[in-house]
């Protein structure tokens, strides 16, 4: 084999400087020693774990020849195109969540009211046939939800937060992201939440946005001919996360109305990547969602939308209620959050033992268990719903403000505060039919609503919690899209109100609402459950549009989030870890602390390729292990080993199959493969299982011959020596969206050293300075004091000491 730099490419002669060298054996193909392996590759447990669900995605920048041509074939004027595209998909991600958002809103509404408008009518001459036409009717409905997620898209099952949070945080889960899960997302949320299970939309919602976001950055979808090739600059995985993360929070503003609060969301809980530059655009995602959602609302005010209620597009408008608050009440709202911890971990664990439960044994079993279990439920929450405030007394309307508004009993079959529920006078109303009997979103606007104190008994808010906690944590799981951020607000509201009447009874004070604690438990649930603070606070502020409980959500939060910390982890974490999706955490575990580089891979057996290669040799290679990463090495003409680069097994897959690369020599290929491909053949389709080394058709005659790999591997890899702490590598690993990076010994020279003031230049023309960026710069050299900003050149600044 050919050796030298002349031999190879630009760019992977001056990589050789920064690699190691590798001892190798005589009359063997140069092998690597124990500290070098590439970290990010999984291992043969992990292989074994995660193979065939889930791969990690390509955030680094792969800079092989064809990368490398393309970047020098673009024009001056494709950098302003890429940065107008970014913005012009950013509007259509906005425009498009919107419209997903209203169309799921109006739909559930008016199912919804259909419903209980055709419920109540029958109930006036039997309650026995209005309960089955209520049961068959929320039947109906889920079986729809149930039967699209099993036969048509089984990826749009739960709330898909847990999925794209792996995603945002370098895991690619199959299917995800495909167009299927987004229509399967849509419809099975009109049918599981218009069906009245105890689960809500907006987890969806936000899988909705992140599908849409993907979607439009792949150009649509090729399988069903929806695909455009205009928008092909966003084929990388860098591009295709930046967009994801603007669906994110486009589907947290488009379910709460709370441009801010899903910006903040993206940020806290999804995603693990972020700069200034991906705030300005999700900001103004945000910004595009509450717009079209308002326009939305203007047209339905106008009565165009059918049975579509005050519900739907939620904001639970509390700023009529408690304006202020006194020192006596932080001991009842630390309560709250004690509670609400308490609550949230043990909903965590409980999901978490029945969802590992109907994984292993009910699921299994096939799509007719899975319908006939939602089905199931969907009779018993029916049932609960309808029958348990039958059992109930009513209660005479209480005495109300004449501008407040509201109605005591208010008509059959419409949104409001006092449901007229098997009352026999005409002034009575049923307070557990008027949480029960109701859409979620005006059931809560009801717990929240000021002004009606002792609408509820402490019996029939009980009842209701301890009956919908069991609902929520059973329904949790089933084959439905299933968000659980309205139903913890129903649970936290629930025993916030209660906790709100037991303080209206010992304090005495008029100023004190108990819709005001309805909201502080419910914060104090999902910060329990989800542990989210900072989105989930400004949430809450924004969809009561009171900023006067700030300082009291703030309490409860951060209380319940300690208290929940406690027991076990964050809902979408637990369920991550439930379906094999390998989280990051943001910070490593202590162990990591006192392990190396070394200690992490010791047990690897890494695999590597020389530089050219025999066709055969690959084959074999990619069929018998699941490594995505492998090393390329190099005989130099001392003897010794160089490592080159890493290609990953997507590439060889692509080269394997155009076949155009395949030579009949042992030695280094031409600078004529450059014209062979583009950097778009090595694009992964998002959201897929990509090509196998099973579809891939070889002869005989073609394993015989060579590829040269060295254009197409990534010659600039990240590298660690092996005794750098295993923590140090993972904050590295994380914080750069890495998916390899080699362990190397300790390298024999030092080429140079980089600091701040290597980075600062300026393009000046077709020259580049350095510039020392500082207002007041002093530097002693032979004696002399150089002060302000000074052009220094290159060997003034290899003898320059600088304190930074």
């Amino acid at each position: 084999m050919l050796s030298g730099d002349q031999d190879l490419p630009d760019g992977i002669g001056m990589a050789r400087l920064a690699w190691t060298r590798l001892p190798t054996a005589e009359g063997a193909a140069p092998p690597l020693p124990d500290g070098l392996a590439a970290a990010a590759s999984t291992s043969a447990a992990q292989d074994e774990l995660f193979v065939g669900a889930v791969e990690s995605l390509d955030y680094e920048v792969i800079e092989n020849y064809a990368y490398r041509e393309e970047q020098a074939q673009r024009s001056k004027f494709w950098v302003p195109y890429y940065i107008m595209l970014k913005w012009f998909f950013a509007l259509l991600i906005g425009v498009g969540t919107g419209l997903a958002a209203i169309f799921i809103n109006l739909a559930v509404e008016n199912f919804s009211g259909w419903k209980f408008t055709l419920t109540f009518k029958i109930i006036q001459h039997s309650y026995f046939v209005g309960f089955l036409v209520y049961i068959l009717l929320n039947l109906a409905l889920v079986f729809s939800s149930v039967y699209i997620i099993t036969h048509f898209a089984p990826a749009a099952a739960g709330s898909g937060i847990p999925e794209i949070k792996g995603y945002l945080n370098g895991v690619d889960t199959h299917g995800i992201l495909l167009f299927r899960t987004l229509v399967g997302k849509i419809f099975g949320s009109i049918g599981s939440v218009g069906g009245g299970l105890a689960l809500g939309k907006e987890g969806p919602l936000v899988h909705t946005g992140a599908c849409i976001a993907s979607l439009l950055g792949q150009g649509g979808s090729a399988k069903y001919h929806l695909s455009s090739r205009w928008v092909q600059i966003f084929e990388s995985d860098r591009d295709r996360r930046d967009l994801v993360t603007c669906g994110c929070a486009a589907g947290v503003a488009a379910a709460f109305r709370a441009p801010v609060g899903g910006v903040l969301f993206a940020l806290e809980e999804v995603t693990s990547w972020w700069r200034s530059h991906l705030m300005w655009r999700v900001f103004f995602t945000s910004a595009v969602v509450a717009v079209v959602v308002r326009s939305a609302m203007n047209w339905c005010n106008s009565g165009k939308c059918g049975h579509f209620g005050a519900g739907g597009f939620i904001i639970w408008d509390i700023s009529g209620g408690q304006e202020d608050y006194s020192y006596q009440e932080l001991l009842p709202v630390a309560i709250i959050g004690v509670i609400g911890g308490l609550l949230g971990a043990l909903f965590n664990q409980l999901t978490l033992y029945i969802t590992k439960w109907r994984r292993t044994y009910l699921h299994k079993k096939g799509k007719r268990v899975q319908i006939f279990e939602a089905c199931l439920i969907s009779l018993i929450t029916s049932t609960v719903s309808f029958v348990l405030p039958l059992l109930r007394k009513c209660s005479p309307c209480p005495e109300l403000e004449v501008n407040s508004g509201i109605q005591c009993p208010h008509p059959p079959g419409t949104d409001g505060n006092f449901v007229n529920f098997y009352c026999s006078k005409g002034n009575e109303y049923n307070d557990l039919a008027t949480i029960f009997f109701n859409s979620q979103d005006d059931a809560i606007r009801n717990l929240f609503s000021a002004k009606t104190f002792h609408e509820y008994s402490a019996q029939s808010l009980i009842t209701f919690l301890v009956m919908f906690y069991s609902l929520a944590v059973v329904t949790f799981g089933t084959a439905v899209p299933a968000g659980q951020f309205v139903p913890g607000i129903m649970i936290g509201s629930t025993y916030g109100r209660l906790v709100g009447m037991s303080v209206v009874k010992f304090y005495k004070k008029l100023n004190v609402d108990e819709g005001t604690y309805a909201l502080l438990g419910a914060a104090s649930f999902l910060g329990g459950s989800m542990r989210m603070t900072v989105s989930l606070c400004v949430i809450m502020v924004e969809i009561t549009n009171n900023l006067q409980l700030l300082p009291l959500i703030m309490l409860v939060l951060l209380i319940s989030k300690a208290v929940g910390d406690f027991f076990n982890e964050g809902l979408y974490e637990e369920q991550a870890r439930l379906k094999g999706i390998p989280l990051l955490d943001s910070r490593p575990k202590q162990v990591m602390r006192n392990m190396s580089a070394r200690d992490a891979c010791k047990n690897q057996k890494v695999v590597c390729l020389p530089r050219v290669s025999r066709v055969v040799d690959i084959v074999s290679v990619l069929r018998s292990n699941n490594h995505n990463g492998f090393p390329i090495v190099e005989r130099a003409q001392n003897g010794e080993s160089l490592v080159i680069g890493l290609i990953l097994r997507s590439h060889l897959l692509v080269l394997l199959q155009s076949k155009v690369d395949f030579q009949n020599t042992p030695f280094p290929c031409g600078p004529g493969v450059l014209n062979r491909h583009n950097f778009s053949d090595f694009v992964k389709p998002a959201s897929s299982k990509g090509k196998s080394i099973d579809d891939i058709h070889v002869t005989d005659d073609e394993l015989g011959l060579y590829l040269d790999l060295a254009p197409f591997l990534n010659p600039s890899p990240y590298i660690v020596p092996e005794d750098m702490s295993l923590a140090k590598v993972y904050n590295l690993f994380r914080q750069l969206g890495l998916r390899h990076i080699f362990v190397v010994p300790r390298p024999s020279r030092v080429v140079g050293m980089i600091t701040r003031k290597d980075l600062l230049l300026e393009e000046d023309g077709d020259t580049v300075t350095r510039e020392l960026q500082s207002t007041s710069v002093r530097a002693h050299l032979n004696g002399k004091t150089l002060r302000g900003n000074t052009h220094l050149q290159r060997p003034l600044l290899d003898s320059l000491m600088i304190e930074e």
